[in-house]
């Protein structure tokens, strides 16, 4: 183990705990996967001078889109057409104030194989006004090679009662942080700072940026009709993201190098890299909310050449990221898989990381966005528990601190793994310090 290492409940666990550590972890998750299944309502309009439903801040956003229904029966059709549209704010006593005086001209590509494909007339992150009437015209639809059947115009937005759920949701699990922060904080707080080991250290830092990455102040959204609580929410998230990226890093690379680890050699460049990654996100979100506020209709995929630009570099950091990361996994794993302690460690880490990052990538193909909450909230609940010192940690610590007994009881024979000793399986020499600690008891 560790020099000074505070045990970790890791070293305990055997076979047994470590599938039930799993199966509470899917039970947990698989809750949160139901709760996000209200998704977005949808209410369907033709006319080209549009009224949405009524509206309120529990609605959160609005979007307007359209499909085009062409008379073709075989081929396909990609065509640039202009869009013009005027976007009015109704408000309670029924006048219709200008939300700008701007007439918006857009130019969106009109793409068709069997049907076409759905363009997104305006979107309002935030909503100012009970009801909102949009008008819209296309221009260069007379001038296709088909004849246009309809055009399907749909209102989005979110559901009331999501909203409130999604309340209660993060509430919950800002709740539930708040407990095992302060559990996992009073777990160690025996050990002296110095003892902590690597993992440990570093949960005590992302345990309070989850705290944060749920957002207390996510109320706030339904009581002020301001874009800057939900700007506040995407720092938030970025914030612990980025840290969650620099965690793998340092743990990685930091298990496998003991004692002091320098700043300029050991941290500035995975601060670099992630701080690259954590700039450009804030950048694309701060830069699209305010075009947005300004002009309903931009789309930053779509509106501007820059963001080509800003997504390759995205890109590029990313991918030098995951190569250094597969880098540091490999050369740990091939260095340390002879040592007991720091290899379980390595295994776990590395099999929980793994299903994570797949289940991310199927919640990315799925409407209940509100699971990768879940999801990140028990994989920092499991690493928390895994990490917390055993309740005979500091007994086991001191003994393991003296090297001479752990000269004369630890042998490689001691290691058991997968033998008779069900209850003890994945421990070094247990039995002997039993053994030991009750002649120490009854001297």
């Amino acid at each position: 183990a560790e020099p000074g290492l505070a045990p970790m409940r890791l070293y305990t666990l055997s076979k047994r705990h470590f599938v039930l550590v799993f199966v509470v972890f899917f039970v947990c998750f698989g809750l949160t996967v139901f709760i996000g299944i209200a998704g977005k309502d949808i209410v369907f309009l033709k006319p080209f001078n549009l009224s949405s439903p009524p509206l309120s801040t529990y609605n959160q956003q609005l979007w307007l889109t359209c499909i085009v229904e062409l008379d073709q029966h075989e081929g396909s059709l990609k065509k640039n057409v202009t869009m013009t549209v005027k976007v009015l704010g109704v408000v309670k006593d029924g006048s219709t104030p200008y939300v700008n005086n701007q007439v918006h001209n857009r130019t969106r590509l009109l793409s068709c194989a069997q049907k076409c494909s759905e363009i997104i007339v305006a979107h309002l992150g935030y909503l100012n006004y009970t009801q909102y009437n949009i008008f819209v015209s296309f221009e260069d639809l007379n001038k296709l090679t088909y004849t246009i059947q309809n055009i399907t115009f749909t209102w989005k937005t979110y559901n009331p009662t999501f909203s409130q759920v999604e309340i209660w949701f993060r509430f919950v699990f800002v709740v539930l942080t708040f407990m095992v922060t302060c559990l996992f904080a009073h777990s160690l707080r025996k050990f002296s700072m110095r003892d902590w080991g690597i993992e440990q250290k570093w949960m005590s830092i992302l345990l309070p940026l989850l705290l944060l990455y749920n957002d207390p102040f996510f109320p706030l959204s339904f009581l002020v009709n301001s874009w800057f609580p939900g700007m506040l929410d995407d720092l938030f998230q970025s914030l612990f993201l980025c840290a969650l990226l620099l965690f793998w890093l340092c743990v990685y690379h930091g298990i496998r190098v003991q004692g002091e680890r320098k700043c300029l050699t050991f941290y500035l460049p995975k601060f670099f890299i992630v701080g690259l990654l954590w700039l450009a996100s804030v950048t694309l979100g701060i830069w699209q909310t305010v075009n947005e506020v300004h002009d309903p209709t931009y789309q930053y995929r779509v509106d501007t050449g820059n963001f080509q630009g800003m997504k390759i570099f995205f890109l590029v950091v990313a991918a030098a990221y995951i190569l250094y990361l597969l880098f540091l996994i490999v050369r740990a794993c091939s260095e340390l898989r002879n040592m007991p302690y720091v290899d379980l460690r390595l295994k776990f880490l590395t099999a929980l990381t793994f299903v994570v990052l797949v289940i991310s990538i199927v919640i990315l193909y799925l409407p209940e966005f509100l699971s990768f909450y879940g999801l990140l909230n028990f994989y920092l609940y499991t690493l928390a528990f895994v990490y917390s010192p055993s309740k005979n940690a500091l007994y086991e610590s001191q003994l393991k601190d003296n090297p001479a007994f752990s000269m004369l009881n630890d042998s490689d024979d001691d290691v058991i793994y997968g033998s008779d000793y069900e209850e003890m399986p994945l421990q070094n020499g247990q039995a002997i310090r039993a053994k030991y600690k009750e002649e120490s008891d009854s001297d």
